[in-house]
């Protein structure tokens, strides 16, 4: 699966959410995953979307999946429960796994339980909350690296996610670059602006001068 250089990827490192989700707006992508926070405001995670589709226990049999050895360094683990906030698809073992074979971090459209170890070991996990009950017998792993749904956003295996305090963003890893060069203009004007207020400007006028009102519209 192609990636993105190792020089993207400390470049979004350094931005914020905020900066890539007006960038993904500026260049009319939805992105930005709805609902979906951190376990920690310390948390922050760019990588590669390894993707995982569940379903609800039926008359079919399966597991919640034993996916977690095929993840490498830098990828994250999607995954996408419908966003149910009855059963949980992530856990300890998980966890532990997850932070020994260097994996990124993990997203869920759904809740996680065992929430001290992430904590433990600053594994970033990124869910719609926390709750103890198991998802063995409720759900199961229905298909593995296809398109799946979280926070009402569609994300593709390979396509980018970069999060910190305030959410997740995806970027489609076709349109990496050009988001990237995006937010970092963004960015850069927004520091501006910053910067002419601590020198004693009118935040109206710092705005005006870095066309700030603009910076997300479309183009």
């Amino acid at each position: 699966m192609p990636g993105i250089s190792a020089d993207d990827r400390d470049a979004y490192r350094a931005l914020s959410t905020s900066a890539v989700s007006d960038a993904l707006d500026r260049l009319q992508i939805d992105g930005q995953c709805a609902g979906i926070m951190p376990l920690s405001r310390s948390f922050r995670l760019v990588g590669q979307a390894f993707t995982v589709r569940y379903v609800p226990v039926g008359t079919t049999s399966g597991t919640v999946g034993d996916y977690i050895d095929d993840l490498g360094e830098g990828q994250v683990a999607v995954l996408d429960n419908r966003g149910r906030l009855d059963a949980t698809v992530w856990g300890d073992l998980l966890t532990v796994t997850a932070h020994q074979r260097k994996i990124e971090g993990t997203v869920i459209d759904g809740v996680c339980r065992d929430s001290d170890q992430s904590l433990a070991v600053n594994f970033p996990i990124y869910s719609r909350g926390r709750w103890m009950r198991t998802g063995k017998d409720r759900v199961l792993a229905d298909a593995y690296q296809v398109p799946v749904t979280v926070g009402g956003i569609r994300v593709d295996p390979g396509d980018l996610l970069v999060a910190d305090a305030d959410g997740v963003v995806r970027v489609p890893l076709a349109r990496a670059r050009e988001v990237l060069d995006t937010a970092a203009a963004i960015a850069a004007a927004e520091g501006q602006i910053r910067a002419s207020v601590l020198s004693g400007s009118r935040l109206a006028d710092a705005r005006r001068a870095a066309n700030y009102h603009t910076l997300q519209t479309p183009r």
